[in-house]
């Protein structure tokens, strides 16, 4: 099924900085829309700070967007979210920033207005009501925690 088979949703975007370039999907297919910084930044090791993208967005009632590293930039620039993955809740209307963190213990790393940093994944929420029980049902995993599945 090709994209413009797919259902859309409509997701309103506001310009704050309007230089700043809209979101949009490196490759048909992408999950994740582009983030791109609205600042020139520079990272020290370990150093994290908030990244201005310029934009808002009005995500509508029943789904929630994922700010997601990079990929590319994590492994080349040890560029990465100290808050992985950001939620944006459907009533947030304030400015979308990334809560950028460099991991890298020796390189600064240069972030460049313009530059794309991040990801914005919008997915479908359901609401849910929790019903408190004395007891949960049985699994296969029980309450088997961390490397409960082995290795």
């Amino acid at each position: 099924m090709s994209r413009d088979e797919q259902a859309h949703i409509q997701v309103a975007v506001k310009r704050i900085d309007g230089g700043v370039e809209l979101p949009s999907y490196a490759y048909a297919g992408d999950a994740g829309l582009d983030l791109r910084s609205s600042e020139d930044v520079v990272l020290k090791p370990f150093e994290r700070r908030l990244v201005s993208t310029g934009l808002a967005v009005a995500i509508p009632e029943g789904y929630a967007g994922y700010v997601q590293p990079r990929s590319g930039l994590a492994l080349r620039e040890g560029l990465s979210m100290a808050n992985t993955p950001g939620l944006i809740d459907s009533h947030y209307r304030g400015e979308l920033k990334v809560c950028a963190i460099n991991l890298d213990p020796v390189k600064d790393i240069h972030i460049e207005r313009g530059e794309r940093i991040a990801q914005l994944v919008i997915l479908q929420v359901p609401f849910v009501k929790l019903v408190e029980k004395g007891e949960l049902d049985d699994t296969d995993r029980g309450a088997g925690g961390f490397g409960s599945s082995g290795v």
